[in-house]
């Protein structure tokens, strides 16, 4: 071992034999705690080439149980967002491409620190279960093309351990190490696309164009060398995803993007279609990009994404009535609104001070063992461009208490920056 981390700190590529004894070594327990996190340093400081970091993929997917989907008689495919606030996307995604005869076996996270997680979101849903076997995935697949569910323990064991230890020897920003984190579990999950979200902007992990580039190039070369077809795109997350930011509001404000006849946020709906497009073209279901996006717009128009949501909400134990019926959905007993302090248009709806302001009601969590209060959020009623008069309402805080209620409102206060001359909307699609 002491050899290894000599060799990377010397800036030397290590064989794949190598990697295999580095991570396999510390899965088992044989590589103490010290030496990994000395390895994790060297290739911080030094990077991994395009060789290692593939080899470290597939041996931390290797790492547990992997999931086969050779049984099922569609093409299967994963999506993957690097998360941001307000990113309900896959509550809509999903159940859409299924309508459209994709198979999309789909594992999510819970919520840590400022960005939400849809696993924490689907909780809202009274008996949604979100803790399935992978057999139990696969079999809700076969039948209705498509599962949402939480993470499994035993996929990717070995990206568990060294994430928490990077996390405690500041090596989380490394490219090469965030993209054999993502990946490994993309390839155990066993689709045979990948479609990647690369999130860009302050509401995001990668705030510049050239970081998230260079992440996203690094996630598809390593998708091809596995041999799955990969594709990212890079999307606007410098303000909120849609109107919502929480667990509940998001759930309601997804099921209405999903209506034929919803009010769904024009910056949510374009990167739906958009994606969908995309993963309709990847697949071969349909011809173009085009023609992908011209049948999500059919699926949603038609309310079949609609039922396909309600049948897996259903399968998973959920209550199918909330589809019609949002209410039956966790609300907060306080709602206060935010109007605006003078006249003009929107420059910036900072994507951090939401978040702030909704983990300091409940709705996210500081520790991974914090409680989530899934009825509290922030509805943002206005996006980047929006004209808007003295007084309007700009923001909409659903609260359980008073004391949270007024937290969040002195946090909120400089959240939206009004000037007077007009601004430019800024586009959620920012490379596809």
């Amino acid at each position: 071992m002491v050899a290894l981390i000599a060799k990377k700190r010397d800036g030397g590529e290590h064989t794949r034999a190598e990697i295999e004894q580095l991570v396999m070594g510390y899965v088992r327990g044989d590589v103490p705690d010290y030496q990994m996190a000395a390895w994790l340093m060297a290739a911080y400081l030094n990077g991994l080439t395009d060789t290692e970091t593939l080899a470290l993929t597939e041996v931390m997917a290797a790492s547990g149980e992997q999931v086969d989907l050779s049984a099922i008689d569609a093409p299967t495919l994963d999506k993957h967002s690097t998360g941001g606030v307000g990113d309900k996307t896959s509550l809509v995604l999903v159940p859409l491409l299924a309508a459209g005869g994709i198979a999309i076996a789909k594992m999510s996270g819970r919520g840590l620190g400022f960005t939400g997680g849809t696993v924490d979101k689907l909780e809202s849903i009274p008996g949604y279960r979100t803790e399935l076997t992978a057999q139990e995935m696969i079999a809700q697949v076969r039948r209705i093309g498509c599962c949402l569910a939480g993470q499994s323990a035993s996929l990717a064991p070995a990206d568990k351990l060294l994430y928490a230890l990077r996390d405690a020897t500041a090596t989380v920003e490394s490219i090469p190490l965030i993209a054999a984190s993502i990946m490994s579990k993309k390839l155990a999950g066993g689709a045979r696309h990948i479609l990647l979200d690369v999130k860009v902007g302050a509401g995001a992990f990668m705030t510049t164009h050239e970081r998230a580039q260079q992440l996203a190039q690094t996630l598809v070369r390593i998708g091809t060398g596995a041999g799955r077809r990969t594709h990212a795109v890079l999307t606007d997350m410098s303000q909120p995803l849609g109107y919502t930011v929480g667990n509940a509001i998001e759930v309601r404000e997804a099921i209405e993007t999903l209506r034929p006849d919803g009010h769904a946020h024009p910056r949510f709906r374009e990167l739906i279609l958009h994606l969908a497009g995309q993963a309709f073209a990847m697949c071969g279901v349909e011809p173009s990009h085009d023609a992908g996006r011209a049948r999500a717009n059919t699926l949603l128009q038609s309310g079949a994404a609609l039922e396909k949501f309600r049948q897996m909400v259903e399968a998973q134990g959920g209550e199918p009535r909330v589809v019609d019926e949002p209410s039956l959905l966790p609300h907060a007993p306080l709602v206060a609104e935010l109007p605006a302090p003078t006249t003009g248009y929107v420059a910036e709806v900072h994507p951090r001070a939401v978040a702030h302001a909704c983990l300091v009601m409940g709705a996210g969590r500081q520790k991974k063992e914090d409680t989530i209060d899934h009825a509290v959020g922030v509805e943002v009623l206005k996006s980047v461009g929006d004209s808007v008069q003295a007084g309007e309402p700009l923001l909409r805080v659903h609260a359980r208490t008073e004391t949270q209620l007024q937290q969040a409102q002195a946090i909120l206060e400089t959240a939206v920056r009004i000037v007077p001359e007009p601004v430019a909307p800024v586009p959620v699609i920012l490379e596809a």
